[in-house]
Protein backbone atom coordinates (compact mmCIF):
# COMPACT_ATOMS: atom_id res chain seq x y z
CA UNK A 1 0.00 0.00 0.00
CA UNK A 2 1.49 3.15 -0.90
CA UNK A 3 1.89 6.75 1.06
CA UNK A 4 -0.78 8.01 -1.19
CA UNK A 5 -3.52 5.27 -0.03
CA UNK A 6 -3.14 4.94 3.67
CA UNK A 7 -3.40 8.85 3.91
CA UNK A 8 -6.93 8.58 1.82
CA UNK A 9 -7.69 5.54 4.22
CA UNK A 10 -6.42 7.75 7.18
CA UNK A 11 -8.75 10.95 5.64
CA UNK A 12 -12.09 8.85 5.05
CA UNK A 13 -11.71 7.28 8.27
CA UNK A 14 -10.94 10.12 10.06
CA UNK A 15 -14.36 12.37 8.36
CA UNK A 16 -16.42 8.82 9.29
CA UNK A 17 -15.55 9.35 12.60
CA UNK A 18 -16.84 12.97 12.92
CA UNK A 19 -19.95 12.04 11.30
CA UNK A 20 -20.83 9.18 13.81
CA UNK A 21 -19.60 11.42 16.73
CA UNK A 22 -22.56 13.75 15.43
CA UNK A 23 -25.17 11.28 13.97
CA UNK A 24 -27.51 10.92 16.64
CA UNK A 25 -28.93 7.81 15.29
CA UNK A 26 -29.53 9.39 11.79
CA UNK A 27 -28.98 7.16 8.26
CA UNK A 28 -25.44 8.87 6.68
CA UNK A 29 -25.52 10.08 3.53
CA UNK A 30 -22.65 8.84 1.35
CA UNK A 31 -21.13 10.40 -1.46
CA UNK A 32 -18.41 8.43 -3.95
CA UNK A 33 -17.11 9.87 -6.96
CA UNK A 34 -14.48 8.78 -10.02
CA UNK A 35 -13.02 10.30 -12.59
CA UNK A 36 -16.63 9.11 -14.75
CA UNK A 37 -19.36 8.38 -12.52
CA UNK A 38 -21.08 10.10 -8.94
CA UNK A 39 -22.74 7.89 -6.83
CA UNK A 40 -25.07 7.75 -3.49
CA UNK A 41 -25.92 6.62 -0.99
CA UNK A 42 -28.10 6.48 2.49
CA UNK A 43 -27.30 4.03 4.47
CA UNK A 44 -27.80 2.84 8.01
CA UNK A 45 -25.41 2.72 10.05
CA UNK A 46 -26.75 0.89 13.17
CA UNK A 47 -28.25 -2.36 11.11
CA UNK A 48 -25.78 -1.73 8.27
CA UNK A 49 -28.23 -1.64 5.56
CA UNK A 50 -28.51 0.59 2.55
CA UNK A 51 -31.98 2.37 2.61
CA UNK A 52 -31.56 4.23 -1.02
CA UNK A 53 -28.74 4.57 -3.28
CA UNK A 54 -28.88 6.31 -7.02
CA UNK A 55 -26.05 6.65 -9.34
CA UNK A 56 -25.31 8.20 -13.05
CA UNK A 57 -24.94 4.48 -14.19
CA UNK A 58 -28.39 4.18 -13.80
CA UNK A 59 -30.28 3.85 -17.45
CA UNK A 60 -32.75 6.33 -16.92
CA UNK A 61 -29.71 8.40 -15.76
CA UNK A 62 -27.75 7.13 -18.49
CA UNK A 63 -29.28 8.64 -21.65
CA UNK A 64 -30.27 11.55 -19.85
CA UNK A 65 -27.03 13.06 -18.97
CA UNK A 66 -24.48 13.66 -21.03
CA UNK A 67 -21.91 12.26 -18.94
CA UNK A 68 -21.83 11.26 -15.12
CA UNK A 69 -18.76 13.25 -14.52
CA UNK A 70 -20.40 16.69 -14.31
CA UNK A 71 -21.72 19.33 -11.89
CA UNK A 72 -25.11 19.11 -13.43
CA UNK A 73 -24.73 15.09 -13.35
CA UNK A 74 -23.98 15.02 -9.70
CA UNK A 75 -27.17 17.77 -8.93
CA UNK A 76 -29.01 15.62 -10.33
CA UNK A 77 -28.04 12.84 -8.60
CA UNK A 78 -28.58 14.56 -5.40
CA UNK A 79 -32.15 15.33 -6.19
CA UNK A 80 -32.58 11.75 -7.23
CA UNK A 81 -31.50 10.40 -3.65
CA UNK A 82 -33.79 12.93 -1.86
CA UNK A 83 -36.50 11.87 -3.72
CA UNK A 84 -36.38 8.08 -2.91
CA UNK A 85 -35.03 8.82 0.50
CA UNK A 86 -38.84 11.02 1.19
CA UNK A 87 -40.21 7.43 -0.89
CA UNK A 88 -39.21 5.90 2.31
CA UNK A 89 -39.52 8.24 5.04
CA UNK A 90 -36.24 9.45 5.37
CA UNK A 91 -35.63 13.11 6.02
CA UNK A 92 -32.85 13.96 8.43
CA UNK A 93 -29.58 12.77 7.43
CA UNK A 94 -25.87 12.99 7.84
CA UNK A 95 -23.89 14.31 5.29
CA UNK A 96 -20.71 11.59 4.45
CA UNK A 97 -18.70 13.67 1.72
CA UNK A 98 -16.10 10.25 2.20
CA UNK A 99 -12.98 12.01 2.35
CA UNK A 100 -13.29 14.19 -0.66
CA UNK A 101 -13.15 17.96 -0.67
CA UNK A 102 -16.85 19.50 -0.27
CA UNK A 103 -16.28 21.03 -3.62
CA UNK A 104 -17.44 20.40 -6.83
CA UNK A 105 -19.53 17.44 -8.35
CA UNK A 106 -19.47 16.84 -3.94
CA UNK A 107 -20.72 20.02 -3.32
CA UNK A 108 -23.37 19.50 -6.06
CA UNK A 109 -24.84 16.34 -4.99
CA UNK A 110 -25.34 17.76 -1.23
CA UNK A 111 -27.18 21.11 -2.51
CA UNK A 112 -29.46 19.00 -4.98
CA UNK A 113 -30.62 16.79 -2.06
CA UNK A 114 -31.21 19.68 -0.18
CA UNK A 115 -32.94 21.14 -3.00
CA UNK A 116 -34.67 17.62 -2.84
CA UNK A 117 -35.96 17.83 0.83
CA UNK A 118 -33.32 16.23 3.01
CA UNK A 119 -32.14 18.09 6.04
CA UNK A 120 -28.28 17.79 7.35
Amino acid sequence: MSKDDKQSLRRVARVRRAIRARANGKPRLSVHRSSKQIYAQIIDDANGVTLASASTLEKDQRGALKTGASVDAAKVIGKLIAERAAAKGIKDVVFDRGGYIYHGRVKAVAEGAREGGLNF
